[in-house]
């Protein structure tokens, strides 16, 4: 658990420095303001996000509860209530305090409300984690998702192809011709623009004219002048020119001798 920063809010001087004493010898918290009345109270809460604010009932210009009710939503800390008057207990349970201490308390009793806090806020830890690894997780299946489906308008209709059914794509003047198996669908765009939306696919470039499935190659033949004929599983043969022969070097590596 990281460590606890915490904000001490009490009229007294002296209350202030025994919880400050209280304190110093846990390396686990860390005390980031103190205030001595409702006004600071509420500023250094909303600006300085403390995860514990130890808080007197009565201050001078008001009391607790109305420095509770000031406070930002996303800024509300964990309460422990110190204060010499029982009377506000029920209050400050019902306005979710993790304790009371009745002063005057001593060493222990504080000792058991400080590990309350603790544990509250770790478990609160632990589900931030969580909630942010799963927000993490679902952004990256959105993301894996939107990469595994190309989106082409054809015929005035949008069509989504998942990229495994792709074969080949190929430049016809002002469109992209797709393959998909005994398919084909014509697109208005680019070669350029058809391999960035396909950038870190299965798909290479082959031919300033073709791009090719990785997963459909059977064969990859060489011919005249460095260049090579690449052999789909369908038996369809497709040229690969030489200034897009890096592009096939890893399936080159395997299947050249």
């Amino acid at each position: 658990m990281s460590t606890i920063r915490a904000i001490l809010a009490d009229d007294e001087p002296l209350a202030r420095k025994k919880l400050t004493l209280l304190l110093a010898s846990d390396e686990g918290v860390e005390v980031v303001q103190h205030c001595a009345n409702v006004r600071e109270t509420v500023e250094a809460v909303n600006t300085l996000r403390p995860a514990l604010l130890f808080l007197d009932v009565q201050m001078p210009d008001g009391d607790g509860f109305d420095a509770l009710s000031q406070l930002k939503t996303e800024a509300m800390p964990y309460v422990i209530f110190t204060t010499a008057y029982d009377q506000y207990a029920l209050q400050a349970f019902d306005a979710n305090a993790l304790d009371y201490l009745l002063k005057p308390f001593d060493e222990g009793r504080f000792a058991k409300a400080l590990e309350r806090a603790k544990t509250r806020i770790a478990m609160a830890e632990e589900v931030s984690t969580a909630t942010a690894l799963v927000n993490s997780l679902k952004a990256m299946a959105a993301e894996r998702s939107g990469r595994e489906r190309f989106v082409i308008k054809t015929e005035g209709r949008l069509l989504f192809l998942k990229l495994g059914e792709i074969d080949w794509l190929e430049a016809a003047s002002n469109y992209v011709r797709v393959h998909v198996g005994a398919a084909e669908y014509l697109t208005r765009s680019t070669m350029s623009e058809v391999e960035q939306k396909l950038a870190g696919s299965r798909f290479i470039r082959i031919h300033r004219s073709i791009i090719v499935n990785a997963d459909r190659i059977k064969e990859v033949r060489p011919c005249n002048s460095g260049e090579f004929m690449v052999t789909l599983v369908d038996k369809k043969d497709l040229p690969a020119s030489r200034g897009y022969r890096e592009n096939l070097e890893p399936l080159l590596a395997r299947t050249v001798g």
